[in-house]
């Protein structure tokens, strides 16, 4: 697979990990099926991409989670990634995020919380590839589905430091 590709299936990871991450309070987020749509642009590399077509993926968020931050969040799947540096308010959370292992990567995530069952995040992030720098923006929204999971397995959580 392409350092593009890899990047692009990174990027998608990324997105279910960070749509609902980090709840200011966590009894205002809810444990169960969450639906994030999102959308992903790249630019710089080797050459620029277009931006890519929205893509809806079901979450499945557990007590755990919600008890250490507040949502859903995951390892990309090629690759290790830390979140630091998190700050929660009532209207949101921001936080750095560091990925390494097939790739590094760097960048910030920036939720807001619009209500309960509703929350707006953009990831931005960028990897080195050569001489170049690849920058990613993924902007989504998640919206609560119900408190059962049904098959959806829940993502793994990435450490903090």
């Amino acid at each position: 697979m392409s350092k593009i590709g890899v990047w692009m299936a990174a990027g998608c990871g990324c997105v279910a990990l960070a749509a609902v991450s980090t709840a200011a309070q966590a009894q205002s987020r809810k444990a169960g099926l969450w639906e994030v749509t999102s959308q992903t642009s790249m630019s710089g590399g080797p050459t620029n991409m277009p931006q890519m077509p929205p893509r809806t993926n079901q979450v499945c968020v557990t007590q755990a989670m919600i008890d250490k931050y507040g949502g859903p969040t995951s390892q990309p799947a090629r690759g290790n990634c830390q979140m630091t540096n998190v700050s929660v308010t009532p209207t949101g959370m921001t936080a750095n995020m560091v990925c390494t292992g097939q790739m590094t990567m760097t960048g910030t995530v920036q939720t807001t919380f619009v209500d309960a069952n509703t929350t707006k995040t953009t990831v931005q992030m960028t990897m080195p590839m050569g001489q170049n720098t690849m920058n990613m923006t993924m902007q989504s929204t998640a919206s609560y589905k119900g408190a059962d999971c049904g098959s959806v397995q829940p993502l793994a959580m990435p450490a903090t430091k």
